[in-house]
C-alpha cells in the first residue's frame, strides 16, 4: 500500500513537472522556482503525514529512511521492486566554467569570428554562419562585448562571411531559408536568399524601401550562393556576388543596385585612401589567390599581390598601408606599402603562427587560422583567429607596438573537457584546447588557455579537420598521455599521442576506430580517410607515425551496426556497447608499438553478452581496480519510447566480478527518462568518479549524483549563480564527465554549448 502511494507521488509529481515546462517559451527557460517550492512543500506535507519509516531486509541496499525529501527510483537486484529512496545532500557545491571569457548573461563571446570590421573608433563589427546563442553577428569594444546584431538565428536564418560599417549603417552578409506557406516575405520552398542585411549602429535591423524579408531590411543579393566580401565608401556599398562572379554596388541609403562589373572568385574587400578596391580573388583549382586593385568603376588597375598562399581579410590601416591575414604556413598579417607597386614592409605574429617556438603553445604573437585582420585611427591592431575548422574565437588587440592589450576567448562549441589525471586535474583538455586550472582564484578566473593541440599543416589528415568530434577522454598508458574523442552518435573513437620533443603540445593522430556502416558502403562518405575498407568496420593505426591514413594500417571486420557507447579504461582497454543482445565489444590493450600509438586488433577483441536486464545498451564504464562494470540503457522494465537515439536509456545497473562473468546487477537506479512520448525528460550522460555515479539530463542540464556503492540518490545539482543560473541543453553522449582529485574533491565538467563553454562542478569529497 505505502509503496504504491509513494509511486503514486513520484508520478504525480513528474506530470506537474511537465506542465510547468510547458509554461516555458523557449527551451532555456527555467522552471517557476514559485511553483517548484510550493509543489515541494505539497509533497513534503502528504509525505510527512503518511508517518512512515520504512526497513528494506535486503543484503544490497541499506536502510531506507523517508523524510520530507524529493524521491528517486532505485531498483533492488533480489526482487525487482521499485524502491524510493531520499535525496539527502551530502556535499556542497559550486560552479565555474572554461573556455569563455564571460560565463553568464545575454552577451558573451561568440563561437566563432568569421569575418571582421575595425572601425575608426576601435569598434569591432563581426559575423559568422552560426552561433548557438543567437549571436552571430557582434559588436566589440575595450575588451567587451556591448551589442549583438538582433534577429540573425532562428526562422531559417544564419549569419555569413562579410561585414562592413559605415558612421550610420552595418552591413552583415546573411541567409534567409524558406519558412513554407507564411503571410511574411520569406523565400519560396527550397529556395535560400544569400542577402545583406542592413542594421543601425546599435545592432537592430534597418529597414529600406523595396527591402525584403519579414521587416524589410534585407537585400538579396543571390539565390546560388552566400556575399563573400562586403565594404563601403561615401554613399556606395560594394558586395562579392561569388556565384555570378560580379562585385555589385549599392547605394548605401536607398540599396538600389547602382552598377556592377566582372571580377571572377571575389572575396573580401577593402577601401584604399584614394576610394579604389582591392579584392581577394579566392583560389580556384590550380589557380592560386591573388589580391587585385580595381576602381570604384570596376577598371581593373595594374597592380596585384600574388606571393600569398591563402589571404582570408583584408584591411586599410592608418597609415593607408594594406594588411593581409596569411592563413597559410606563415600565420601572420602582412603589410603592403600600396603607393605604387605592392611591397611588402612588414609582418605581424610570429612566423608560423601557433606552431612557431613550442608547436601548440600559445603566446600573445603565436596567430592560427586567421579570419580578420583592422587597425584603429591610432594604430592599433586587431586580428581573430578561428582556429582549423572553426576551432573557436581568439579576438585579440596589439597596441602599435605589438603588445596584447586584451583577448576575448570563445573556444568551446559542442565540446567537453576531461582532466589529466597525472596532474591531478590541474590540465584540462577539450577535444582541440588544453587548459592549465588554479582552483584557488576565483570562478571563471581558473583557466589559463595552454595550447591548441591540432597542427593542420603537419597533420592535414588529422580527423578533427574532417570530422565533428565532442567527447575527450583523458588517459594515462602505461605513463604517457593519450586523448581518445568520439562524437555526437558515437560513430567513431578516435586517438591521438603526444611527443613533446618532436611536437611540443600538439596531439598527434595515432588511431582510430569506426563502426559499422549497414549499408555495405564506406563507413565515411567522401574522399577523407583514403584507402579505408568499402564496407563493414574499421581499426586504423598510424604505424609508421607520419599522422597519415595508409593503405597498409587499416584492421577491418563486420558487425552489428547500431552503437551505443564508447569506453577507455585506465588500463587503456577499449570497451564498445551495441545495441543488440550480445552487444559488448572489449578490445583489450595489446601494447604501445615503437611509434608510440596503443595497438589494437580485431582478434584479440572479446565479444561479452549485454546482460539480460538490457533490451537497448546506450554506455558502459568498466573500472578493472574494483572489476567494476556501470552500463545504462533502455531496459525490459522500462523501454524506450520509439528509437530515442542519442540519450543514456532509462536506467543504470553496477555489476561487480565482472570479468569473472557476474551478470547479476548489484543495483539498478532509474533515471530521468519521459515515458510518456513528448521527450520533456531524458537523461543525456553519465560518469562514474570515486564513490558517486554522475548523469545529467537533456533539456534541464540538471546533474544528479548517486552513491556508486548503492545506488541512491544524494544530490541533485543545477548551474549555480556564477554561470547565470542556466544551461543550454546537454547534445552529446559524454555531455557530462567526473574526475575525483587527490584531496577528494570532485570536478564535474557538463557541456554548455548554448553559451559556448564547459561548465565545471566543485564538490568537496
Amino acid at each position: 500500500m505505502i509503496n504504491k502511494l509513494l509511486t503514486k507521488l513520484v508520478k504525480l509529481r513528474h506530470e506537474l513537472n511537465q506542465k510547468v515546462k510547458k509554461l516555458s517559451k523557449t527551451r532555456y527557460l527555467q522552471r517557476s522556482k514559485t511553483f517548484n517550492f510550493l509543489l515541494s512543500m505539497t509533497v513534503a506535507v502528504i509525505v510527512t503525514s503518511i508517518g512512515i519509516t520504512t526497513d528494506w531486509t535486503t543484503t544490497e541496499t541499506p536502510t531506507i529512511t523517508y523524510k520530507a525529501s524529493s524521491i528517486s527510483n532505485t531498483i533492488d537486484s533480489a526482487n525487482s521492486q521499485v524502491k524510493n529512496n531520499t535525496k539527502t545532500p551530502t556535499f556542497n557545491y559550486k560552479t565555474s566554467w572554461i573556455g569563455n571569457t564571460i560565463g553568464s548573461g545575454n552577451l558573451r563571446v561568440q563561437n566563432n569570428i568569421e569575418a571582421m570590421y575595425v572601425a575608426r573608433d576601435g569598434t569591432v563589427y563581426t559575423n559568422s554562419h552560426w552561433d548557438e546563442a543567437a549571436m552571430e553577428a557582434g559588436i566589440y569594444k575595450d575588451g567587451k562585448v556591448i551589442a549583438a546584431l538582433e534577429d540573425t538565428h532562428g526562422w531559417s536564418r544564419g549569419g555569413g562571411k562579410a561585414v562592413t560599417a559605415n558612421s550610420k549603417y552595418v552591413y552583415i552578409a546573411m541567409t534567409q531559408g524558406s519558412r513554407g506557406d507564411t503571410k511574411e516575405d520569406y523565400p519560396p520552398e527550397g529556395t535560400t536568399w544569400y542577402s545583406v542585411r542592413r542594421y543601425d549602429l546599435s545592432g537592430k535591423p534597418a529597414a529600406f524601401p523595396n527591402g525584403r524579408g519579414w521587416d524589410k531590411s534585407m537585400l538579396i543579393t543571390s539565390t546560388k550562393s552566400e556575399v563573400t566580401g562586403l565594404a563601403t565608401v561615401e554613399n556606395e556599398l560594394y558586395v562579392s556576388d561569388f556565384a555570378a562572379n560580379q562585385i555589385r554596388v549599392y547605394d548605401t541609403e536607398t540599396m538600389k543596385e547602382l552598377r556592377s562589373f566582372t571580377f571572377a572568385n571575389p572575396g573580401a574587400i577593402t577601401i584604399d585612401p584614394q576610394k579604389n578596391l582591392w579584392i581577394i580573388q579566392s583560389k580556384n583549382g590550380s589557380k592560386p589567390a591573388k589580391i587585385l586593385h580595381y576602381s570604384q568603376s570596376g577598371k581593373q588597375l595594374p597592380q596585384q599581390i600574388a606571393d600569398i598562399v591563402e589571404p582570408t581579410a583584408i584591411a586599410i590601416n592608418h597609415q593607408g598601408k594594406l594588411l593581409v591575414a596569411e592563413n597559410g604556413p606563415r600565420q601572420q598579417m602582412l603589410t603592403y606599402e600600396i603607393k605604387d607597386k605592392p611591397v611588402q614592409v612588414s609582418s605581424f605574429g610570429s612566423k608560423g603562427g601557433i606552431y612557431a617556438g613550442v608547436p601548440g603553445e600559445v603566446r600573445d604573437l603565436k596567430l592560427y587560422g586567421l579570419t580578420g585582420v583592422g587597425t584603429d585611427a591610432s594604430g592599433n591592431i586587431y586580428i581573430n583567429s578561428n582556429g582549423f575548422n572553426k576551432s573557436g574565437t581568439d579576438l585579440r588587440k596589439f597596441s602599435p607596438s605589438g603588445k596584447l592589450m586584451w583577448r576575448s576567448l570563445g573556444l568551446i562549441f559542442v565540446d567537453n573537457a576531461d582532466a589529466d589525471p597525472k596532474t591531478d586535474g590541474v590540465d584540462l583538455f577539450t577535444k582541440q584546447e588544453h587548459y592549465l586550472m588554479d582552483y584557488s582564484k576565483a570562478a571563471g578566473k581558473q583557466w589559463n588557455y595552454k595550447a591548441y593541440t591540432l597542427n593542420a599543416f603537419k597533420y592535414p589528415q588529422d580527423p578533427r579537420l574532417h570530422t565533428s568530434p565532442d567527447g575527450t577522454f583523458v588517459r594515462r598508458i602505461q605513463g604517457k598521455p593519450f586523448l581518445f574523442l568520439t562524437d555526437m552518435y558515437n560513430s567513431f573513437l578516435q586517438i591521438y599521442r603526444f611527443n613533446p620533443a618532436t611536437d611540443g603540445k600538439v596531439a598527434i593522430p595515432a588511431g582510430m576506430f569506426v563502426g559499422t556502416n549497414g549499408k555495405d558502403l564506406p563507413f565515411i562518405a567522401g574522399n577523407w580517410p583514403p584507402h579505408q575498407p568499402e564496407q563493414g568496420e574499421w581499426i586504423w593505426r598510424d604505424r609508421n607515425g607520419n599522422g597519415k591514413f595508409e593503405k597498409n594500417e587499416y584492421d577491418r571486420s563486420k558487425d552489428y551496426p547500431h552503437i551505443g557507447g564508447w569506453w577507455v579504461d585506465s588500463k587503456g582497454d577499449v570497451w564498445k556497447a551495441l545495441r543488440t543482445e550480445d552487444g559488448i565489444r572489449h578490445y583489450p590493450l595489446q601494447g604501445i608499438d615503437p611509434k608510440g600509438n596503443p595497438i589494437y586488433s580485431y582478434s584479440s577483441m572479446e565479444k561479452q553478452t549485454t546482460p539480460k536486464i538490457f533490451n537497448d545498451l546506450r554506455r558502459i564504464e568498466y573500472f578493472p581496480q574494483t572489476d567494476s562494470m556501470f552500463l545504462s540503457g533502455f531496459t525490459v522494465d522500462h523501454p524506450a519510447f520509439g528509437d530515442d537515439a542519442g540519450v543514456a536509456g532509462s536506467e543504470i545497473a553496477r555489476f561487480d566480478n565482472w570479468s569473472k562473468g557476474n551478470r547479476t546487477p548489484k543495483w539498478r537506479i532509474v533515471i530521468p527518462y519521459d515515458s510518456t512520448g513528448k521527450r520533456e525528460v531524458s537523461t543525456a550522460a553519465i560518469s562514474v568518479a570515486g564513490d558517486y555515479v554522475f548523469a545529467v539530463t537533456v533539456k534541464t542540464a540538471e546533474v544528479y549524483v548517486y552513491n556508486a556503492k548503492t545506488g541512491a540518490q544524494v544530490k541533485q545539482l543545477k548551474p549555480g549563480p556564477e554561470v547565470g543560473s542556466e544551461s543550454g541543453w546537454i547534445d552529446i553522449p559524454y555531455g557530462i564527465r567526473a574526475f575525483r582529485r587527490s584531496n577528494g574533491e570532485y570536478l564535474v565538467f557538463v557541456e554548455e554549448n548554448w553559451k559556448g563553454k564547459v561548465i565545471i562542478y566543485r564538490l568537496a569529497g
